[in-house]
């Protein structure tokens, strides 16, 4: 797949569920509105929908929510989208909050995941419950050392926030390394309005990678896993960081997804409403409905997001659960 601008589209970010059971408040409302279960699209149809991206050239599927494990027989429909290995798919990945890594670790490295991103944004219990107005911090610490008894690699996703986190990120890449798991920075998207201000929190990652180089050697490094992370090499513990940077360091041109929610809206790009509705079409359709819904979806793909911080109210409405995280 390919879209009007030659970029060449081989990794689909899927989502579940919108559904999350921690309420992380750069993210999401406290109060969110979830779209009724019967609109989600079965696993069935969420295997259907992965056969036929395989066909068309995707070589990566990362699933995605809300919270993805949270999603009953979650592991059930991994191992199904392993098999399609067989088919020229070169990996299954999930991005998790971690707090059901306790019980579904080991299963989900028998289902075929062999790398999985945990999403931890401080290593103070009490800052977690405040970030994420849950108290869970100690079955996210459980749930990475499940993985990684597992076996599994790990990557921690962290959002970047003056004030909230800034001055941990030396201590959390330290921690990281220590027990040889990469990081990624991520700076915070405005989609949806939330309870933080996002302006006063906004941290450009430039800030941050000058402040970590005062400890740690980075070195430009040629790793990538098919995202947009921009990675360095850290000297003095062998493991990696990489920087998302959607606001201050736009990296639209290299763009390769696609995002498609749990109800079958596909999206060409997570800061634009441009998007088709696959549903009814898996539903009730063929292959080439399929296919001329994401043809014509390429075909608008826009070529850059617009987002902007210094704009009072978010990009967009919609929140990133309900496009996929």
């Amino acid at each position: 797949m390919h879209d009007a601008h030659g970029r060449r589209i081989d990794y689909v970010r899927l989502s579940v569920t919108d559904r999350c059971n921690l309420r992380c408040s750069y993210c999401m409302a406290e109060d969110m509105q979830f779209v009724p279960r019967r609109e989600l699209l079965t696993f069935e149809e969420i295997e259907k929908l992965a056969r036929h991206l395989v066909r068309r050239g995707v070589k990566r599927i990362r699933l995605t929510g809300g919270e993805p494990l949270v999603r009953k027989g979650i592991v059930d429909l991994i191992a199904r989208l392993t098999k399609l290995r067989q088919r020229g798919l070169e990996e299954v990945t999930l991005t998790t909050n971690g707090t059901r890594l306790p019980e579904l670790a080991g299963d989900l490295a028998k289902a075929g995941v062999r790398r999985i991103n945990v999403s931890l944004d401080t290593l103070d219990p009490a800052g977690f419950a405040r970030l994420t107005r849950r108290d869970e911090f100690a079955r996210v610490l459980a749930g990475i050392e499940a993985v990684r008894e597992a076996g599994l690699a790990i990557r921690i996703n962290t959002v970047a926030m003056r004030g909230l986190n800034e001055r941990e990120l030396p201590a959390l890449l330290a921690w990281c390394g220590e027990r040889g798991f990469d990081l990624a920075l991520i700076e915070a998207m405005p989609l949806g309005e939330v309870s933080i201000d996002r302006q006063s929190t906004h941290l450009p990652l430039a800030e941050v990678r000058a402040a970590l180089e005062r400890d740690f050697t980075l070195i430009p490094s040629a790793h990538r896993t098919g995202g947009p992370a921009r990675y360095f090499d850290i000297a003095e513990t062998g493991t990696r960081i990489g920087f998302i940077t959607p606001l201050s360091d736009n990296f639209c041109s290299g763009c390769n997804r696609i995002r498609i929610a749990a109800t079958g809206t596909v999206y060409g790009c997570l800061g634009h409403d441009q998007k088709v509705e696959l549903r009814d079409i898996i539903r009730t359709g063929g292959p080439d409905g399929l296919d001329q819904a994401l043809d014509r979806l390429l075909a608008g793909k826009p070529l850059r997001h617009e987002f902007d911080i210094t704009r009072r109210a978010p990009a967009l409405a919609r929140h990133m659960s309900a496009t996929g995280g």
